[in-house]
């Protein structure tokens, strides 16, 4: 198993964790008091909290396949959160058996189920990078002991950008995902996926400042906004949307007729 440079860090219960928060939406048991809290405390104010989450998972699935289908066999997802069935790895896997995973994480509890992520096809290889997405440089060389960065590569950032901020002098979140687009090759995928204002605007809103309260910056971006991830790069259809409309299966047809889901994702080729 790969792992980064620095020791991992002591689990803080004392403060909700995104990765948590998310993981009570979903259903798991990798929270504390303190996540269910603040999730409930989101749900009430936002009551598309739940099946967002859902369809937001549902939507990385689709968008690694269709890489694999289109021939990628290498895979970098940062901000991986704490794991729940299929994986990443084991989509991809399911398609290219010879498919390579690179996880990043900066979670302590992602850290500790790493093996449970690195149970992959025998034909391929899956690894786990504990670094945080602000630091590009030691993802990208951790990762690139797995990964061949000459070839195409699915960079997938799920769920994680609007937990970043836009200002230069801080996240730079525009900047960021610029990084890593650049060192990869002709033929890469770009997987995003963001909480968006334009569909729900007031309960966003509330979500946005339960997050803030908690101590985390929580950033909902426009459409206009979003799309701006993909200037440069080669959009797959549908294009940006609603993630639940991006080319869906029955499953996610049905789950439209619970409401909407304030989520939009995208998936761009680099050409």
């Amino acid at each position: 198993m790969t792992g980064s440079e620095a020791a991992p860090t002591r689990i803080d219960t004392s403060r909700p964790h995104p990765a948590r928060v998310y993981d009570w939406w979903l259903g798991g048991k990798d929270n504390y008091p303190v996540d269910e809290e603040l999730a409930r405390r989101i749900l009430a104010s936002d009551g598309t909290a739940v099946r967002g989450a859902r369809a937001n998972r549902r939507f990385m699935h689709r968008a690694t396949r269709a890489a694999a289908e289109a021939g990628i066999r290498q895979f970098l997802d940062i901000g991986t959160g704490i794991p729940t069935e299929p994986n990443l790895h084991q989509v991809a896997q399911s398609v290219a058996p010879e498919a390579k995973v690179v996880y990043a994480d900066n979670d302590p509890i992602v850290l500790r189920h790493a093996e449970a992520l690195l149970h992959g096809a025998p034909e391929g290889s899956t690894e786990y990078v504990h670094a945080d997405v602000r630091d590009p440089e030691t993802i990208l060389r951790l990762a690139g002991e797995t990964l061949d960065f000459t070839q195409p590569v699915a960079l997938s950032l799920v769920a994680l950008t609007h937990y970043l901020g836009d200002d230069p002098d801080g996240d730079d979140v525009y900047g960021l995902i610029e990084r890593y687009v650049d060192v990869l090759a002709p033929g890469s995928h770009l997987v995003l996926s963001q909480v968006t204002p334009d569909l729900s605007p007031e309960a966003i809103a509330k979500a946005a400042e339960h997050f803030r309260r908690s101590g985390t910056p929580f950033h909902p971006r426009s459409l206009a906004e979003f799309s701006r991830f993909f200037d440069g790069l080669e959009l797959l259809g549908p294009g940006v949307i609603a993630v639940y409309g991006w080319r869906p299966e029955p499953e996610d047809v049905t789950a439209q007729a619970e409401g909407i889901v304030p989520v939009y994702g995208g998936v761009a080729r680099k050409v």
